[in-house]
C-alpha cells in the first residue's frame, strides 16, 4: 500500500511538471511572463515542501510513536519543534507515555507484590493456565501435599494421584470441602478470576490439623475429665466397702468363693481406675521439656526393648542408622513413648512372620519406620488417628492420638501409609 507522503509527492510533482510544461507552451513567445511564471512555479514548490514538512512530521512522529507503544517502550519521549500543531501533539503524546510508563510500573509492583505475597503465604496456593494445567505452585502447597512443585508444573490435577488433587478434580469453582488423611485435615478451595476475559482457575489449600485437633482436645477432654471424677469418686468407697467386707468374710468358713469373688471386682475396679488414667493422662499431657537428645541412641534403645514384646512371632528387626549421635531438640521421654507406640502397632500388624526397619537419614533428618504387615485399609486410613478409634478388637484408640499430640507439640511433620509397590510396606515417617 502506497504511503500518504509518496502519494502526496507524486501529486505534487506532477502538478509541477504540468505547469511547467503548460507555461513554457502558452508562454513561450512572452519571456517576461513565461520568467513569472517560473517564479511563481519554483515558489510554489517551496511552500508545497514547506506545507509537506508541517503534515508529514506529525504522521511520522505517529508512527513512530506507533511502533514505541508496541514494543512497550515508554521512555521515548519527543522534543517541541515551535509548530503549534505539532507542539500540541507532541505535548499530548509525551502526557499519554509518562502516564503508561507510570501504569506499567505501578502493575509491575502489583505483580511482584502478588508474586511474594503467594510465594510467602502460609496457605497453599496453585494457579491453572487457560488449559486447566498447573502453571504456578507456591512452597507452602508443595509441602501441603508433599509433592515436589517441579512434579506438579504442567499437570492437569485429575492426572496426579494424590488424595487432594483426586477432591479437587471433582470439584466446581466456588467449592470448597475438607479432605482429611491419616494425620492431617485439608480445607480445600477452588475458584476462578477473569484474565484477558477468560477465567483461569486457582486452588487454596490449609491445613487445619492444628485446630481441629484442639477443638476435638477440648471436647473429649472435658468428657474424659467428667467421667475420670465420677469413676474416681465411685470406685474409691466402692473398693473400702468390700475390702472390709472380704476382711469379715476371711473370719467366716464356708464362704471362699465369696471372697474370691469380691477380690476379683476389685480388682477389675483398679483396672477401670487404670482405664480411665490412661485418658486423663492423654488430656493433661504436658508441654515438651525439650533439650537436645540423641535420637540414634533413643531409636538403638527403643528398637532392643521391643524386639521382645513380638512373643511366639518370627519378627527380625533391622537398623539402618549411620555411626555417630544425631542431635534432635525434644522431650526424651515424650519421643520414647511416641516410639514404643508405633514400634508396638507394627508389631501387632505382623501376623506370625515379618520385618521392621528403623531408617534414619540424617542429611534429610528423617526418621522412616517400616513393617511388613497387613498394613492399613483405605476406608480406615482417615480414621486412624481420631480419638477413641482403635482397629483392635480391646483397644482404647489413645495410641496414635498420643503420637499425634506428641509429634504436634514437637513441631515435627509425619506421615503414615501402606504401599503395595512393589510390596507391601506400612512406613511412619518423622520428618525432624
Amino acid at each position: 500500500m502506497m504511503k500518504i507522503r509518496t502519494k502526496y509527492i507524486l501529486f505534487i510533482v506532477t502538478v509541477h511538471l504540468v505547469a511547467l510544461v503548460l507555461s513554457f507552451f502558452v508562454f513561450a513567445e512572452e519571456k517576461w511572463i513565461f520568467l513569472v511564471s517560473e517564479v511563481f512555479i519554483l515558489i510554489s514548490i517551496y511552500i508545497s515542501w514547506q506545507i509537506y514538512q508541517q503534515s508529514i512530521q506529525p504522521l511520522k512522529l505517529l508512527v513512530q510513536g506507533a511502533d514505541a507503544i508496541v514494543d512497550r517502550d515508554f521512555n521515548i519521549r519527543f522534543v517541541e519543534t515551535g509548530s503549534y500543531e505539532m507542539d500540541k501533539l507532541i505535548t499530548v503524546y509525551n502526557r499519554m507515555m509518562d502516564e503508561l510508563r507510570i501504569e506499567r510500573t505501578r502493575q509491575q509492583e502489583q505483580h511482584y507484590f502478588l508474586e511474594k505475597l503467594i510465594h510467602t503465604s502460609p496457605t497453599g496456593i496453585m494457579v491453572l493456565n487457560y488449559d486447566g494445567k498447573i502453571e504456578q505452585v507456591n512452597p507452602m502447597a508443595a509441602t501441603l501435599i508433599n509433592i515436589h512443585a517441579d512434579n506438579l508444573l504442567e499437570k492437569q490435577i485429575e492426572d496426579l494421584d494424590h488424595p487432594v488433587m483426586k477432591r479437587l478434580a471433582r470439584m466446581q469453582s466456588g467449592d470448597s470441602t475438607m479432605v482429611t488423611m491419616a494425620a492431617a485435615t485439608y480445607k480445600v478451595q477452588k475458584s476462578h478470576f477473569m484474565d484477558r476475559g477468560f477465567p483461569r482457575y486457582f486452588v487454596l489449600i490449609e491445613v487445619l490439623t492444628a485446630e481441629i485437633l484442639e477443638a476435638e482436645k477440648n471436647a473429649y477432654g472435658k468428657v474424659i475429665r467428667m467421667m475420670a471424677h465420677e469413676v474416681n469418686n465411685t470406685i474409691g468407697p466402692v473398693n473400702s466397702i468390700m475390702n472390709s467386707a472380704i476382711k469379715k468374710i476371711s473370719t467366716l468358713q464356708g464362704e471362699t468363693h465369696l471372697s474370691e469373688a469380691l477380690g476379683i471386682a476389685v480388682d477389675r475396679n483398679n483396672n477401670l481406675n487404670i482405664f480411665m488414667r490412661n485418658f486423663a493422662d492423654l488430656v493433661r499431657l504436658p508441654p515438651p521439656r525439650k533439650e537436645q537428645v540423641d535420637l540414634a541412641a533413643i531409636v538403638l534403645s527403643i528398637g532392643k526393648l521391643m524386639e521382645s514384646r513380638g512373643g511366639e512371632k518370627t519378627i527380625d528387626f533391622n537398623y539402618n542408622i549411620p555411626e555417630g549421635a544425631f542431635y534432635v531438640f525434644a522431650d526424651r521421654q515424650q519421643m520414647e513413648q511416641v516410639l514404643i507406640n508405633v514400634v508396638k502397632n507394627a508389631i501387632e500388624s505382623i501376623e506370625q512372620s515379618g520385618v521392621i526397619v528403623f531408617d534414619l537419614n540424617k542429611s534429610n533428618r528423617v526418621l522412616t519406620i517400616t513393617d511388613t504387615g497387613k498394613g492399613i485399609d483405605d476406608s480406615l486410613a482417615q480414621k486412624l488417628f481420631k480419638p477413641f478409634f482403635s482397629t483392635k478388637k480391646d483397644g482404647q484408640g489413645i495410641g496414635l492420638t498420643l503420637v499425634r499430640e506428641v509429634l504436634y507439640n514437637h513441631g515435627f511433620n509425619f506421615s503414615l501409609k501402606t504401599t503395595v509397590d512393589p510390596k507391601k510396606i506400612t512406613e511412619f515417617i518423622i520428618q525432624f
